[in-house]
């Protein structure tokens, strides 16, 4: 009887073992399954957590001259880095910088790596469906810049041809929605993407007509060739799905310093000594949030 008793009371605590770990089991599915449907794999910070923090992480480009750089000193330069410094100074808080590139621009938001991405980001629907973005502070379009002596002037002169273009940027989404047939060679990084163009490797380069008009001006034998292409888009900064409280502060913010015109000062600081006479500002430069 005593052993009939053993093993009966030894069945039943397998019979707990086990439920127990198919509870956790289902437990962590679940929790599993609510974390892919969020798409999030970290919460914001909220703009009073950070001012408790006494801290801000900006995303930004490390090596998208003028916009985004790091200069000869390891300090982080150009037009979206002076909006975000200033973004800074009236929160209050110090400010981290965070180099990103152009296809991880999304994903450093949604894992709340960064609090705010300024990269010369450009709305489009479907980033829109993953981030939330500010008023816009800049317009832009695209360009094609390829060498003076082999210049690319139209999408046709592109046929047979090899085009450059960064990963995750709008020039991408363009050609391989507009104009398949362009062979395009792909690169993470756009100091990968201009050193390609240097050695030859493809015949042009696509990506903002801000952005190519400024490379090609302090490089010599290149040209900007179609100067404009596609939809006149903005550039706006950009905080995770649903982080209203920080989003509405930016807005704010954004038609508080159009009272300053401000944002013609940080051209005039940051892109005038790169365009000089080849580029009206009025034609780039967004104040209050307001397209013209």
């Amino acid at each position: 009887m005593k052993k009939v008793n053993y093993l009966l009371g030894l069945l039943g605590l397998i019979v707990a073992v086990l439920l127990t770990a198919c509870s956790t089991s289902d437990s962590n599915k679940s929790s599993s399954v609510a974390s892919s449907s969020s798409g999030n794999t970290a919460q914001a910070r909220t703009l009073s957590e950070i001012k408790e923090s006494g801290k801000i992480k900006i995303g930004v480009f490390s090596d998208k001259k003028p916009f985004g750089y790091v200069d000869e000193h390891g300090d982080y330069q150009g037009y979206d880095v002076y909006f975000a410094n200033r973004l800074a100074k009236d929160l209050k808080v110090d400010v981290e910088y965070v180099a990103v590139d152009p296809a991880s621009r999304v994903e450093y938001l949604t894992s709340a790596k960064v609090d705010i991405i300024l990269a010369n980001f450009t709305v489009t629907d479907e980033r829109a469906k993953q981030v939330d973005f500010a008023l816009p502070y800049m317009k832009v379009a695209l360009g094609v810049v390829s060498p003076s002596k082999s210049l690319i002037e139209s999408v046709e002169d592109l046929k047979g041809k090899t085009l450059i273009v960064g990963k995750g940027t709008t020039a991408e989404t363009y050609f391989e929605a507009e104009h398949p047939e362009v062979n395009l060679l792909k690169f993470d990084q756009y100091s990968e993407a201009y050193q390609a163009l240097l050695d030859g490797r493809g015949d042009a380069l696509s990506t903002d007509n801000t952005e190519v008009l400024a490379w090609a001006l302090e490089n010599k034998g290149y040209e900007v060739g179609i100067t404009s292409l596609g939809n006149i888009d903005t550039i706006a900064a950009a905080v995770q799905k649903g982080n209203t409280d920080l989003l509405d502060w930016i807005n704010d913010e954004i038609k508080t310093l159009g009272e300053e015109n401000f944002f013609h000062k940080d051209y005039e600081e940051t892109l005038e000594p790169i365009y000089g006479s080849a580029a009206n500002p009025d034609d780039l430069v967004v104040e209050a949030g307001e397209v013209e």
